[in-house]
Parts: C-alpha cells; sequence; structure tokens
C-alpha cells in the first residue's frame, strides 16, 4: 500500500495533461509541417518578375533600369533613345531615313536585294553606350502570338552619349558591304538569333525549322530577368505562398544559391553571358558547371594577344580565367552590385576595400607615380586597361595583370603604360598617318600592318615606360617568367618555343615566384603545337590524360578537353595508331564532363579509331556522339553546324547521314563556301565502292533518281562548278590567305580550267612557300600540264 506522499505527480497536477496533448499536437504539427515536401518530380517553371516584387523589393528597386534591365525591349517611345524625327542619315553613299509613321518607327534604307525599302523597328537593343534597332523578318504565318520570325540588327546605331547615329562597321571592313555579304545588316552575321539573343533574354528557346527554314523563337521575358540568375521560380513562389513554418527539406528555396562559400557557381553563372565560347546544349542552368554546357574559346591568337590580354571582343571570362583575383576566390559581386550591375564603390576605393594594406602603399604617387585624381592613378587604367569595341563602348581586361612594358620590349605585346604614352610621341608621325590612331588600339593595328612608322614609336614608348618602371621600382620590380614567352616563341616559329610550351602544358613550374599559369594558358598552348603539326603535342597529352587517370579531380575539364582533341587531331594525322587512339580516349567517354566526353568521342572518330571499337563500345561511342550531334544542331541555323556533323558521319561511314547534312548546310546558307565541295568528294569516292557494296549502292541511288551512277556524276559535276564562284568570291576577299587560294586552285583543277588552276596554286606557294602540300600540287600540275 503506498504512502499519501507518494501519489503519482499527474494526479496531483491533472492540468498537465493538457498541456502535453498541446504540446504533442503542436510537435506533431510542426514536424509534419517539416516532413512536407514537394513532389519529387515537380519541375520550376518561369513565372517573370512580376512574381517577384512582393517580397524582393529593394533588389527590384536596383535592378530597373540596369543593363540587364535594358537589354531589350519592344520599341516604343519610353524605350527608343534615337532620333526618329525624319533625319537624314548618310553611309557609303546610302542615304538612310529614320521616322515616325504613327506610332511606329520606322528606317529607309538598303534592304536585302540592294533596293531601298521601308521597314518599321520592332526592338530595341541595348541603352548605354549605344543602342540598336532590329527588324523582324520572314515571321511565319502560323506563328503564335509570343513567337518570334527572323530578326536582323541594323548597323546604323545610335550614339548614347554623344546623342547621334553612327554606322557601326565590322572590324576590319572598309569598304561598302554589299547585300548578299554575311556581314550586311540583312545578312546572317546581323542576326539576333544567331548572335545576340540568347544572352539578351530570358529563357530563349532558338527553334529554328530547318527544312521550312523559319524561326519560332521564344522568351520568357524580353530582357535578362531575374530568373535567367536565379533560375525558373515556380517552385519557390509556391513555397513562399504556402503556410508554413519551413522551406522544402530537400530543395531548400527551391531557387539556385549564388552565395554559398564557394566562389564556382555564381562566378558559372554570369560566364555563359560574358565569355566568347561554343555551346554544347544551350540547356545550362544558374550554377551548373559551365563546362557542361560551354566550350570556352581559349587564347588564339586572333581573339587575345600572346600574353592573353584582350584583343577581340572576349567577354570578359576568358580573361577572368588568367587572373590571380580568380584564383583567389573573388568573385563578381566583390565588385559589382548583382542587380544594379554598377560598382560597389567610387573610383579607387572599389580596389582599396579589399586591398588593404599596409597604410599608403598602393593608392598613393609612391605606387603609381601619377598626380593624385589624374587618370594615371587610377587603378584600373593600369591593371584593367580597355579595349573599345562595336565603335563606342570600351571594356577593360579583366585578367588584373601588372603592366609588363618589359614583355612589350621582348614580345612586342601591349601594356598599359604605353596605352597612354604612345600618345607623348604622336606629334613625330606624318599628320595622314596620325590621324587614323584614335585609340590605342589603332596604334597596335597598324604596326601589326606593317607601318613602320607606327611600330617605331611603339618601340620607344615601351622602352621609355621599361626603364621607368626600372627606375621607380628597382630591385622590388617583379619581372617574373610568364606564360607568353612560350607562346609567342612558338607563334613567331622560334624552335625554342616548342621545348617552353612543352613545359608550360605539364604545369611543372613550383617556383613560387613564377607567374601565374592558368589552365586556359596551359590549354592554349597544347591547342598551339597541335595546330602546327608538332608530334611532340601527342606525348604531352598522353601525359594529361595519364595524369587524369591516376586522379580525375587533377585537371580541369578544358585542359583535359584539349588532350582529348590533340590525340584525335593528331593521331588521325599518322601520329599514332588507330589502336593507340582508341585506348587513350575511350576511357575519357565515362568522365563527368560533357566537354571531356564530346571531344573524346569527337577524337576517336578523328583518330580513324572508330571502325576498332568492339560492337559493346561503339554503341557506347554512339550515344555520346548522339550528344555531340545535339551540339552541332543547336546552330542548325548555321551552315558550319552541318557540315561538321557531316563530317564526322562521314568518318564513320554514315553516308546518307553525311549526304543529308552538306545539303542541310546548303539549305540553311546556300552562299556559304564548303558543303558542295565536301559532298562532291563524298560523291566521287561511294562511286567506285557502290559496284561491291549494295549498300552503298542504295545510298547512291537516292542521289542519283532514275538515271543511277549517271545521275550522281552529273550531281557531281553541278556542286563543283556551282562551288567556283564561291570559291572566287572568298579568294578575291582574302588574297593573303593561302589555303583560300589552294582552295580554288583545286577546285578550278577539276573543273578543267588547268592554266587558271595553277595561277591560285601559284598564289599559294608564294603566300606560304614553306607548305609541302602547296609546292607538290603545283609540281604536279605542272608536269601535267607539260605532258599534255
Amino acid at each position: 500500500m503506498s504512502h499519501p506522499t507518494n501519489r503519482s505527480f499527474v494526479a496531483r497536477h491533472p492540468w498537465l495533461i493538457a498541456v502535453v496533448a498541446v504540446g504533442v499536437l503542436v510537435a506533431g504539427g510542426v514536424m509534419a509541417d517539416y516532413l512536407r515536401a514537394l513532389p519529387e518530380d515537380a519541375v520550376a517553371s518561369f513565372v517573370g518578375r512580376d512574381a517577384c516584387v512582393e517580397c524582393h523589393e529593394t533588389e527590384t528597386q536596383a535592378f530597373t533600369g540596369s543593363h540587364h534591365d535594358m537589354a531589350m525591349d519592344l520599341a516604343t517611345d519610353e524605350t527608343v533613345l534615337g532620333d526618329f524625327n525624319d533625319v537624314t542619315f548618310v553611309n557609303d553613299g546610302i542615304e538612310s531615313r529614320l521616322y515616325r509613321d504613327g506610332k511606329k518607327f520606322m528606317v529607309y534604307t538598303e534592304g536585302p536585294t540592294g533596293e531601298m525599302e521601308h521597314f518599321e523597328v520592332k526592338y530595341v537593343f541595348g541603352v548605354d553606350p549605344l543602342q540598336q534597332y532590329m527588324v523582324e523578318f520572314e515571321r511565319p504565318e502560323d506563328a503564335a502570338e509570343d513567337e518570334v520570325g527572323r530578326v536582323q540588327v541594323l548597323r546604323i546605331s545610335w550614339d548614347t552619349n554623344r546623342k547621334e547615329w553612327f554606322y557601326l562597321r565590322p572590324p576590319d571592313v572598309s569598304e561598302k558591304l554589299e547585300p548578299d555579304d554575311p556581314l550586311h545588316w540583312t545578312g546572317i552575321a546581323q542576326r539576333w538569333q544567331t548572335m545576340c539573343a540568347e544572352c539578351h533574354s530570358t529563357d530563349l528557346k532558338r527553334n529554328y525549322d530547318v527544312a521550312t527554314q523559319r524561326y519560332h523563337t521564344t522568351f520568357s521575358e524580353i530582357d535578362v530577368s531575374c530568373e535567367a540568375c536565379h533560375g525558373p521560380a515556380s517552385l519557390h513562389v509556391e513555397l513562399a505562398n504556402r503556410s508554413s513554418l519551413f522551406w522544402d527539406r530537400h530543395r531548400g528555396y527551391a531557387l539556385v544559391n549564388l552565395k554559398t562559400e564557394d566562389t564556382t557557381p555564381q562566378i558559372e553563372t554570369c560566364a555563359p553571358c560574358h565569355s566568347r565560347r561554343g555551346v554544347l546544349d544551350g540547356k545550362m542552368s544558374p550554377g551548373a558547371a559551365y563546362c557542361d554546357h560551354y566550350n570556352l574559346e581559349l587564347l588564339r591568337g586572333d581573339t587575345y594577344h600572346d600574353d592573353g590580354q584582350i584583343k577581340d571582343e572576349v567577354y570578359v571570362y576568358g580573361s577572368f580565367l588568367q587572373s590571380k583575383m580568380y584564383h583567389q576566390g573573388i568573385r563578381c559581386t566583390d565588385c559589382h552590385d548583382p542587380h544594379s550591375l554598377e560598382l560597389k564603390h567610387p573610383g579607387n576605393e572599389t580596389c582599396t576595400s579589399c586591398h588593404q594594406h599596409a597604410a599608403g602603399k598602393y593608392d598613393v604617387p609612391s605606387h603609381h607615380h601619377h598626380p593624385v585624381g589624374s587618370e594615371g592613378a587610377m587603378c584600373v587604367n593600369c591593371h584593367m586597361p580597355h579595349t573599345t569595341y562595336m565603335a563606342v563602348d570600351p571594356r577593360r581586361d579583366h585578367s588584373f595583370r601588372i603592366p609588363r612594358p618589359d614583355l612589350s620590349v621582348e614580345l612586342k605585346t601591349p601594356n598599359a603604360c604605353s596605352g597612354c604614352h604612345v600618345e607623348d610621341l604622336r606629334d613625330t608621325l606624318p599628320a595622314e598617318v596620325s590621324d587614323d590612331l584614335k585609340l590605342y588600339q589603332d596604334w597596335l593595328l597598324a604596326a601589326s600592318q606593317g607601318n613602320e612608322k607606327v611600330s617605331e614609336v611603339i618601340e620607344k614608348t615601351d622602352q621609355w615606360c621599361d626603364e621607368a618602371c626600372d627606375k621607380w621600382y628597382g630591385e622590388q620590380r617583379l619581372k617574373p617568367p610568364h606564360y607568353a614567352e612560350a607562346i609567342a616563341a612558338l607563334r613567331r616559329g622560334d624552335r625554342s618555343g616548342v621545348r617552353k610550351t612543352l613545359k608550360l602544358i605539364a604545369g611543372s613550374n613550383t617556383d613560387p615566384k613564377q607567374a601565374l599559369t592558368p589552365v586556359i594558358a596551359r590549354a592554349t598552348a597544347l591547342d598551339e603545337l597541335v595546330m602546327q603539326g608538332h608530334v611532340e603535342a601527342v606525348d604531352a597529352a598522353e601525359q594529361l590524360i595519364d595524369e587524369n587517370e591516376r586522379d580525375p579531380e587533377a585537371l580541369h575539364p578544358i585542359l583535359l578537353a584539349s588532350a582529348a582533341r590533340a590525340i584525335g587531331m593528331l593521331g588521325g594525322g599518322g601520329a599514332m595508331d588507330p589502336g593507340q587512339v582508341q585506348k587513350k580516349l575511350y576511357p575519357l567517354l565515362s568522365h563527368s564532363s560533357r566537354l571531356v566526353r564530346s571531344e573524346a568521342a569527337r577524337g576517336i572518330v578523328n583518330g580513324n579509331a572508330y571502325q576498332r571499337l568492339s560492337g559493346t563500345k561503339r554503341r557506347e561511342l554512339d550515344q555520346v556522339l548522339s550528344d555531340v550531334k545535339d551540339e552541332f544542331m543547336y546552330a542548325s541555323d548555321r551552315a558550319g553546324a552541318h557540315m561538321g556533323w557531316a563530317m564526322l558521319s562521314e568518318q564513320r561511314g554514315q553516308w546518307a547521314e553525311a549526304i543529308r547534312s552538306y545539303s542541310n548546310a546548303m539549305r540553311v546558307e546556300p552562299g556559304t563556301t564548303g558543303p558542295r565541295t565536301n559532298l562532291a568528294a563524298l560523291l566521287d569516292r561511294l562511286i567506285p565502292m557502290s559496284r561491291k557494296d549494295p549498300s552503298v549502292q542504295e545510298v547512291l541511288n537516292a542521289v542519283g533518281g532514275e538515271d543511277g551512277i549517271a545521275g550522281v556524276e552529273k550531281k557531281v559535276t553541278q556542286l563543283r562548278r556551282e562551288e567556283l564562284p564561291l570559291l572566287d568570291r572568298d579568294a578575291k576577299l582574302a588574297p593573303e590567305i593561302a589555303d583560300l587560294q589552294y582552295r580554288y586552285g583545286l577546285a578550278l583543277y577539276l573543273s578543267g580550267d588547268l592554266p587558271a588552276a595553277r595561277k591560285q596554286l601559284q598564289r599559294a606557294v608564294e603566300l606560304e612557300p614553306d607548305v609541302e602540300l602547296f609546292r607538290t600540287a603545283l609540281r604536279m600540275l605542272e608536269e601535267h600540264m607539260k605532258n599534255q
């Protein structure tokens, strides 16, 4: 029998039952709320910026009026900045008129036929420092309201700073553009869908129909809006509007988080639109791996200087990858507000907000040696020199380099010091030369084109700047070895360049004082070796692939992809046995990066190893090649895409597919040189094969029709006849390119015009006398002509 004082605690406190019950219910409700999640198969869709405003008012205010917000818009009284008050603009003898027709903005100018026509400006493009104007052509009759037909960008543009019209001339083109020129405003090089659209609109779908040659282009928003950077937001909005204590336990906010400790997701979200690159699939979502969706252009000699400084329009990312800033974990939003895109601080504060070293170390004359407040005292003018594109748009180099006039003296690369001080010697030049030198890049171009007087002035300036830096910085001056020394030596034909480049590719340097060797420079060096046919590149590529086998995380996909490309190209050229090509590249077909898989698959085909694969391995390769086809067909409105796939198909013995793809190349760009020549050569090769192989005969029957082989031969003659005027055009447009003269010479030979063929082959030999192929072709032709 229990003692009265030992009654249960609950019996003495009956209210506790109710408290516990409520607690259990609350806890159970909270737990149930936590466990409730979006369906696993729920897919986010684009909802537009209006769905973001209510909760993100501060960000919306910053975004409104930004360059992303104004990237593209309908032409209205509010968006059009140019003067359309019946003004006349003259260029290249064409008198254009810009005027209003009611609410419409109109331009009267030369059209695609060469006749003057009236065009409605439907869209505006950009806001500062220039605005461009776009005209819609060939809108399909069955187009939905939200679809866009072919859109062309006028070259007549508005300078928003000077408030005047100007003609946006293509680089290095001084003559009038004819209407059939791809660079004419109605040509493919000025087509919005091919050149601009995906980076100026949100969720763009090009939707080109090869059969009808019509676009059904769509976008969720006309400009670069919230979801372009944060991903489709429907699930995020659903969660935000749900009465819950929690976000989704699996998906979090159901948006891409770009504020992670790892800087890569943010940088690679910005990179697709801020890089010069090829597209692998066009389906990248924010935060995804760049190399799974894009193929970054390397430091090519026509787009970058030998030391990696910007030359042509390369859009920042390729420069930033070279910088110490990138390798030290700096991200875009450390300097730029992510919504307004403005710098976070005025003037030098953007730099000194991070570079807070000992007092007076950087933002003082003892460092920059220029008067306080002058242009020379601005950090960016020394460490981020600009190059002007689109006539009025100066863009800064994001490699954040220390000026190296010593490299300029040695290698003739540009430097920020000479960029300003070359003006000090302008008066030493004749007026007729000086008048054409508006910008530092004009001086560099004139020197590269052989103007000795300009070259002399640049050399004197470089020398003076180098001596000044020695005087200013003395023994503390930083002049570490630079990858430019290897790449420049290789490009100028110096044999030492091969040795230096191999060392650069291997990345064997461990000296902490050595200049940074970014992966893009190593990949460039390997590509340069391959392009020049140096067989040493094979060993370098094999070593990289072996390193990847030992440690799959060791190599960046950009470098490993270059190694795969090297094996395929040089292996296909005879530097490797096809079996060796297969052995090295087949394992890369399962690499985590799509870029690597793609280059490995192409390399196996180019290396003549496709036919050596077993049935299982060939099926695995074909699966990767189906992705490669998708890469090509992303640009299905360009002839080069169909030609690229045709050549891969031809190498695999897929004759019908190759013929179809060459035909598509001719269909989408009738004026392109190449597909007719390639198709004629393929058909020529298949004719004797068809006598022994019924499958080949069946393919040719589809070409020759009722006439059989005679019809195929007739087709070959027709293709070569149609190609001649195109080759003639190209040879005249680029008289200094030996390969074009050679190709035109061969075409003339096949057409039976031997004297004309001899003339073109002689020209090719004169331009590049060291190329054995050109000399052999000319010698064989001359022997043939003698024996006739």
